[in-house]
C-alpha cells in the first residue's frame, strides 16, 4: 500500500491522504479580501485531491501583511469575502481546509514579485512604515523598521488572537502559524534580525519568547478540538543566524503548548541567504525534527515526484509531504501520483469520466455510465 495515500492524523484532524498544499500566496487581495481570482485558483486546488490545503498567508493587521494585496483576517469584511470562496469549497470538494495567519514585519509593505518584489517606502503610493524586533532593515539601503514597543507587541498578540477567532467562525479546520521565511516571528527567533537586549532578544529563550507566545494565543483563541501548528525555518542558511538546533528546541517547547505539528521549511531573514539547492533539499531538516520532537512533520522544497514523495515517507523522513509549485503546475498531481503508485485518490463524479481506462480504479466510487 501506498504511504503517500494513507491516512494521517494532525491532532484531531484526519487527513485522507499525506499530500498537503502549501500556503502560497497569490498577490491578488482587495484590502485583504478575497476575490474571484480566489475562488477559481483555491476551487482548483481544492479539487486536486489532497489530503489538506493551507490557505495562503493571511496577514492579522494591515500593517501585517507583505503587499498591499495580500489576503487578510484582520476584520469582518476579510472574514466575509474569504466565507463565499469557502462556501463554493465546502459545496463539492472533500479536503481538510486550514488558513496560515502570519505578520509579514520588516518585510512587509513590499511590491508583488511580478513588479519587481521590492520594498515600497513609506513615503511611496500604497507603502507604510514597517515594524520589527529592532531597527534593522531586511537588505541594505531599504527604510529601517520601527523597533516594536512592549504595549506593540501586545497588540500584536491580540490582533493573531482575533484572527483565530474569525478562522474559527469560518469553520475552518486548522491553523498554521507562520513562524518561517523571514517574516515577523522568524525575525524575533533569528539573532541576524533581532538585536534587542530586553527579555525577548539575546538568548535563544528570549528570541523564543514572543512566537511562543503568539502560538498561546492562538491557540487560545481556537476551538480546543482542532489543530494549530507552526511552520519554522530550519536554517536562515547565513553564518551566526537561526538554524536547525534552534528549530528543534523551538518545536520541543512548542509541542508541550500544545502544538500539533511541525511544518519544516528553511530561509527567508536575509538576503546573504546561501542555499544549496537540489531535489528534497530541506528533507533532513524535517527528518531531524520528526525524529527529534516526535510531532508529525511535514517536509516542503523541491518535491516534485510521486516516487520520490514515496520514499521520504517510507524512509521516515517526514510524514507528509507539502507541495507549492509543483501543485500550482499540476493541479491534478496527486491523481498523476495515486496512478503512478498503484493508489486511489478521491475526485469530484463531475470528473469521474476522464479517469484513464488503464486506471479504472484510480478514482473512489466512480462509476460512470452513459447511453
Amino acid at each position: 500500500m501506498s504511504r503517500l495515500f494513507s491516512p494521517l492524523s494532525i491532532g484531531t484532524l484526519q487527513l485522507a491522504n499525506r499530500i498537503v498544499i502549501a500556503p502560497m500566496c497569490q498577490y491578488s487581495a482587495e484590502d485583504g479580501n478575497a476575490t474571484d481570482w480566489h475562488m477559481i485558483h483555491l476551487g482548483q486546488l481544492a479539487l486536486s485531491g489532497a489530503g489538506m490545503l493551507i490557505l495562503e498567508a493571511s496577514a492579522v493587521s494591515p500593517e501585517g501583511r507583505i503587499t498591499p494585496y495580500d489576503l487578510g483576517l484582520y476584520n469582518e469584511d476579510n472574514a466575509a469575502a474569504l466565507a463565499r470562496v469557502l462556501r463554493a469549497v465546502r459545496a463539492y470538494a472533500p479536503i481538510a481546509v486550514s488558513i496560515q495567519l502570519a505578520h509579514a514585519g520588516r518585510k512587509a509593505s513590499s511590491r508583488a514579485p511580478w513588479q519587481g518584489g521590492s520594498q515600497i517606502r513609506p513615503d511611496e503610493p500604497l507603502g507604510w512604515k514597517t515594524v520589527a524586533p529592532s531597527a534593522v532593515p531586511h537588505a541594505e539601503g531599504e527604510d529601517p523598521p520601527h523597533a516594536l514597543t512592549l504595549d506593540e507587541m501586545a497588540q500584536i498578540r491580540e490582533d493573531f488572537a482575533a484572527a483565530a477567532r474569525r478562522a474559527a467562525a469560518l469553520g475552518l479546520d486548522g491553523i498554521e502559524l507562520h513562524a518561517a521565511h523571514g517574516y515577523l516571528l522568524h525575525q524575533f527567533l533569528s539573532p541576524l534580525a533581532n538585536h534587542r537586549d530586553d527579555a525577548y532578544g539575546g538568548s535563544l529563550e528570549n528570541r523564543m519568547r514572543f512566537p511562543i507566545e503568539v502560538f498561546d494565543a492562538v491557540r487560545a483563541a481556537f476551538p480546543a478540538d482542532k489543530p494549530v501548528w507552526a511552520r519554522i525555518s530550519a536554517t536562515d542558511w547565513v553564518p551566526g543566524g537561526w538554524d536547525i538546533d534552534g528549530t528543534v528546541a523551538l518545536s520541543q517547547a512548542l509541542k508541550a503548548r500544545g502544538c500539533a505539528a511541525i511544518h519544516v521549511t528553511t530561509g527567508g531573514v536575509s538576503p546573504q541567504q546561501a542555499i544549496k539547492l537540489g531535489p528534497g533539499y530541506q528533507v533532513p531538516y524535517a527528518q531531524r525534527v520528526k525524529a527529534e520532537v516526535g510531532l508529525p512533520t511535514l517536509a516542503v522544497g523541491l518535491i516534485t515526484e510521486p516516487q520520490q514523495a514515496e520514499s521520504i515517507l517510507a524512509n521516515d523522513e517526514a510524514d507528509a509531504v507539502s507541495l507549492a509549485r509543483a501543485m500550482l503546475y499540476d493541479p491534478r498531481w496527486p491523481w498523476h501520483a495515486a496512478a503512478e503508485l498503484g493508489a486511489q485518490v478521491s475526485a469530484p463524479k463531475q470528473y469521474w469520466r476522464s479517469q484513464p481506462r488503464e486506471f479504472k480504479d484510480l478514482f473512489l466510487g466512480a462509476s460512470f455510465g452513459q447511453r
